[in-house]
């Protein structure tokens, strides 16, 4: 029960931090807003407007006792009460007059005026109207053939404080809450900016000089970053320079021994020496090709459709079919997404006899597929495969030329754009590779 409750509220809460941030500085304000206003309309509004509109009812109800004395003088009756009551009378003779109000539910000051009315006159003797008049309240009582005629200015029967108060209680919870956006805004920007920095470094874009901001906590955050980035920066320059030196010292020897072998008498033991020789160095490319950092090449706006189309014009393969989506462009590093298809339509052809590639695009990604007729691979090895070095022995197995480097150097690629890649069989019964990448 708990856990349901806890996963609906979580559902309806947002999910964003500005937000939830603003809910817990506006939903306070808002609710003593209201709490204030039900106590005042409550407790004063409406009672000081029940406690006036009853001593207008009682007064009009004077007047009327007070004109049926014969005692008194009608006129001056009427003019004392004009004069002092701020009552505007007249009697209207009207034998046919029909005593029938629009009783308006949602309006406090009908409400209080049609409760005091019935509690002094019979129902069907009065008749009131609020809206005819901007400033004035039509009252009219019935007496004898006729019916007296009452205009009495609304602030007789309500307060003009409830504007007022209206207005400086929402006014400034207005202005707190517009103050508090701006303060949320700024105190949620260096979070924002924190992570698009770490997303683009993830994905191994180029980053000035990251300037934490922010509060405290989010600027020791921002520097703990920023430190992190440039250790590892630092890392793999390291790494390519080690490996640029040690690829320098290890060809050297290589081409020595590539000499030496030209003055072997023995043919058949050269070629084998020379075998050997090159499949050092080709694994010596490869080591470097995978270890080399990707940092250093920039993101650019290219065409991937006409990419992929001249991967497959540059082996001039007619067992190499292709159904790409013209015109679809991405940001990104063009070179090494050159290099991650080259190496699976490499593998591809390298196993299969037939190759396929499609190119399609939905709204928020990219989707390329190489599928080959080859032996394919065990399901249980489709994540092994992406480990570096790693080897399987059937299947797509042996080749001396080959160090298990190819699909791990396409993953790094494929995730440093922030995409995704996966193994599966494909429709031809051999491997099927699928790439994710985001629009």
């Amino acid at each position: 029960m708990f856990y349901g409750l806890n996963k609906l509220i979580k559902n309806i809460l947002p999910k964003r931090l500005f937000y939830r941030a603003l809910l817990i500085v506006a939903v306070p304000v808002i609710f003593l807003q209201l709490i204030i206003s039900f106590v005042f309309f409550d407790s004063l509004w409406i009672k000081t407007n029940k406690g006036m509109t009853r001593a207008l009812i009682n007064e009009i109800n004077t007047f009327i006792q007070v004109y049926d004395d014969e005692i008194y003088n009608k006129e001056e009756i009427t003019n004392l009460f004009s004069v002092y009551q701020d009552l505007n009378i007249e009697f209207i003779e009207d034998e046919n007059f029909k005593y029938e109000y629009d009783e308006r539910w949602f309006s406090p000051i009908d409400r209080t005026l049609r409760r005091e009315l019935k509690s002094k006159f019979e129902t069907g003797q009065f008749w009131f109207d609020s809206i005819n008049y901007k400033e004035l309240i039509e009252l009219r009582v019935k007496y004898e053939n006729g019916y007296f005629k009452f205009l009495v200015p609304k602030d007789r029967v309500t307060s003009s404080s409830a504007r007022i108060f209206a207005l400086w209680i929402t006014v400034p919870a207005i202005i707190m809450v517009l103050i508090s956006l701006i303060f949320l805004k700024n105190q949620t920007r260096p979070i924002t900016n924190l992570a698009k920095a770490a997303e683009r470094f993830g994905k191994g874009e180029e980053i000035e000089e990251f300037k934490p901001s922010g509060a405290a906590e989010i600027r020791q955050a921002g520097y703990e970053f920023d430190r992190m980035r440039k250790r590892i920066i630092r890392h793999l320059n390291q790494r390519s320079e080690m490996l640029s030196g040690i690829s320098h010292d290890l060809r050297t020897p290589l081409t020595r021994m590539k000499l030496q072998i030209a003055f072997i008498k023995d043919k058949e033991l050269g070629n084998k020496l020379a075998e050997d020789i090159n499949e050092m160095e080709k694994m010596l490319n490869e080591y470097l090709q995978f270890t080399s950092s990707t940092f250093l090449e920039k993101d650019e706006q290219f065409n991937l459709s006409e990419l992929i189309n001249k991967i497959i014009e540059k082996y001039n393969n007619k067992n190499i079919s292709a159904n790409l989506t013209p015109k679809i462009y991405i940001n990104g590093r063009k070179n090494l997404i050159q290099r991650c298809i080259n190496n699976l339509v490499d593998n591809a052809i390298k196993y299969g006899n037939k190759v396929n590639v499609e190119l399609t695009k939905s709204s928020n990604n990219l989707f390329i597929k190489i599928e080959d007729n080859g032996p394919g691979i065990a399901e249980k090895e489709y994540e092994n495969v992406f480990k570096p070095f790693y080897k399987i022995d059937k299947g797509r197995a042996d080749s001396k030329s080959s160090v298990g480097l190819g699909l791990s150097i396409a993953s790094d690629i494929i995730r440093s754009h922030g995409g995704n890649i996966k193994l599966e069989k494909s429709s031809m019964n051999g491997l099927g590779v699928k790439i994710f990448l985001p629009v």
